[in-house]
């Protein structure tokens, strides 16, 4: 009986290191999901692109600033464009804000004009929980070594009004091209904003 407590929270810290967050400069999770047409998607399957990991959730006003202003498509189609792979997850859970049933996912994606390579459904929040995704945009870019170079903020203007686009720094934008242009990213962790993930 004494060696319970040790047992517990070996198991306890077992968890903890699971469910840590990714760090910049290790390998980011795998992971496999599937997208509106049923199709699994694996992150692995992209090993040797730069990827874009954007956590989206269309009915979330920061959201809306950023594909209301078409800010969002654009820099999908001119990533997209250079070789990146982007994917759009919504970890949204069945009946909450952002969710949408399969049958309906194509239209609203289609609505909102991404660009993106592929919009993937977590509705049971596993792989926003793995990526500690906490807001709607959360965005992550992985290098094509498999590696987390950038996770954070879209940009530097933490504000539902599209006007603060005009002289905002797209963090996602910079970090890939120092990356893709052989540099470090000046600046690898920023803290989100937008919505809470309506897990």
């Amino acid at each position: 009986m004494k060696k319970a407590p040790h047992i517990l929270a070996i198991l306890a810290l077992s968890a903890a290191v699971a469910f840590a967050a990714p760090e910049i400069g290790k390998p980011a999770p795998d992971f496999t999901l599937k997208d509106a047409s049923g199709k699994e998607v694996k992150l692995s399957d992209y090993k040797g692109k730069y990827v874009v990991l954007e956590w989206v959730n269309f009915g979330c006003p920061f959201v809306k600033k950023h594909y209301g202003s078409g800010n969002m498509q654009a820099l999908q189609k001119e990533l997209t464009g250079k070789g990146a792979v982007w994917l759009s997850i919504c970890s949204s859970a069945e009946g909450k804000q952002g969710y949408f049933p399969k049958g309906e996912v194509a239209a609203a994606v289609k609505a909102n004009g991404s660009h993106a390579t592929d919009y993937l459904l977590d509705t049971s929040g596993a792989v926003g929980k793995l990526y500690d995704a906490v807001t709607t945009p959360d965005m992550y870019l992985i290098n094509p070594e498999g590696m987390l170079i950038y996770k954070g903020a879209i940009d530097d203007r933490p504000s539902p009004d599209p006007s603060t686009l005009a002289d905002a720094t797209n963090y996602v934008k910079v970090a890939f091209e120092e990356a893709s242009a052989g540099k470090s990213v000046s600046n690898p962790s920023t803290k989100s904003y937008g919505c809470s993930v309506k897990y």
